[in-house]
């Protein structure tokens, strides 16, 4: 997956100058008040020029880029290259439209089969349906010239950076005075900014929230979950005082989970003498792993060890982060997951918060008498019998499946 954008080409600085007037716009500053010149049609930040997405106006390419071009040895293939994408598409020599032809040009060289699209509230939404309908063409004829390399026969996918979207919204993201429905403008899945405050909340409040809004709102699309990332600076468990609990809560919670680097070891999110954003970005902390520190209560290498375990056995089964919740029991804390699509079955029973030691695992309605199941948290098997698993394990969690 390629992390690309639409609406900047990046700070003006002596080396990358100003794009012409007629491909971006140098003001106003986005205010974030509203839609229009208040988020869309604004810069960002200052020194970030705001590219006429709006505009369907065709333009001349700069010749800074020209002479580029021709000091490269590729003038005439980048012009030709552009003279079949326009005569094949039919789009008006716009800005947006030169950007979505080069940000293609990806999927065309390498492959790629995957978009995050960075900043995508701050661009008219229809935009990135062509950006899409591209992409899509351009991955059918790689895969085509390269069925060899093609790892799978999985569609496009574009997932979306909108900032501040929450999963309550349901399909739509509130401007202030506009709504606007990204998923409809070709985006499977949006960035959850919801998600770290939903995981203050217990497990099962945040497994039904997400169930009931990803079977009914979201039907067909997902969320991306997160705990910490890049540019957040109110992350879930700062201190990482939770970070066993943290994993069970991303990793076993319904919707798509992003682990930012660090979450699997207690990466420190706050150090002394660091200011703003660089706390979220401190070297990743392979020495307090390999010295087996701890922090929080747990040794680094427990933690790790958990989230291993958890991430192994969601990517092994989809049920999951795609399937049906169930809660079978309240106390001990027990649910499944069931997944029937496009002809795939699969099932997962879990089981949080337990006694160490034996366990009688409630088993009815999920598997079936005399059915082996394994439990992938202490690689244990066992059988259903009169509805139940006995296993007993020094852990305080079960992640079972059919053996």
């Amino acid at each position: 997956m390629l992390d690309v954008v639409l609406n900047h080409t990046g700070p003006v600085t002596d080396e990358d100058p100003q794009w012409p007037d007629s491909w971006v716009r140098t003001e106003p500053q986005c205010t974030y008040q509203g839609y229009g010149n208040s988020t869309v049609a604004c810069t960002l930040v200052k020194n970030l020029p705001d590219v006429r997405t709006e505009s369907n106006e065709s333009v001349e390419l700069p010749q800074f880029l020209l002479d580029k071009w021709s000091k490269e040895g590729r003038l005439a293939k980048e012009l030709r290259e552009l003279d079949d994408f326009f005569s094949r598409t039919g789009y008006p020599r716009a800005p947006k439209y030169y950007i979505i032809k080069w940000l293609t040009d990806y999927i065309r060289k390498y492959g790629v089969d995957g978009f995050r699209v960075d900043t995508a509230k701050h661009t008219e939404a229809s935009a990135w349906t062509d950006l899409y309908r591209e992409a899509v063409a351009a991955f059918k004829l790689w895969k085509e010239t390269n069925p060899e390399k093609a790892l799978d026969n999985n569609d496009f996918f574009m997932m979306g950076e909108v900032y501040g979207y929450g999963i309550s919204g349901g399909r739509l993201y509130n401007y202030g005075d506009r709504e606007v429905d990204f998923f409809e403008n070709s985006f499977h899945s949006l960035i959850n900014f919801e998600f770290k405050e939903d995981a203050k909340d217990d497990f099962e409040a945040i497994f039904s929230k997400y169930d009931q809004q990803l079977s009914t709102a979201l039907t067909g699309k997902s969320v991306v979950n997160y705990l910490a990332s890049h540019d957040d600076g109110g992350p879930f468990d700062k201190n990482r005082e939770s970070p066993m609990d943290a994993g069970s809560k991303l990793l076993l919670s319904p919707g798509i989970a992003q682990i930012y680097y660090g979450d699997e070891t207690s990466r420190p999110l706050a150090v002394d003498g660091v200011v703003g954003d660089a706390n979220l970005r401190t070297f990743m902390n392979w020495d307090e792993l390999h010295q087996n520190q701890q922090r929080g209560g747990f040794e680094i290498e427990q933690v790790l060890t958990h989230w291993q375990k958890l991430g192994r056995f969601r990517a092994a089964h989809p049920a999951v982060g795609a399937g049906r919740h169930r809660m079978i029991s309240t106390i001990p804390y027990y649910f499944s997951r069931t997944l029937e699509s496009n002809g795939h079955s699969d099932k997962a029973l879990v089981g949080l918060g337990l006694e160490k030691g034996e366990k009688a695992i409630p088993a009815t309605g999920t598997f079936a008498d005399g059915q082996s199941v394994m439990d992938h948290y202490s690689n244990q098997t066992g059988v259903v019998v009169n509805g139940q698993i006995i296993l007993d394990t020094p852990f305080s969690i079960v992640l079972i499946s059919a053996n």
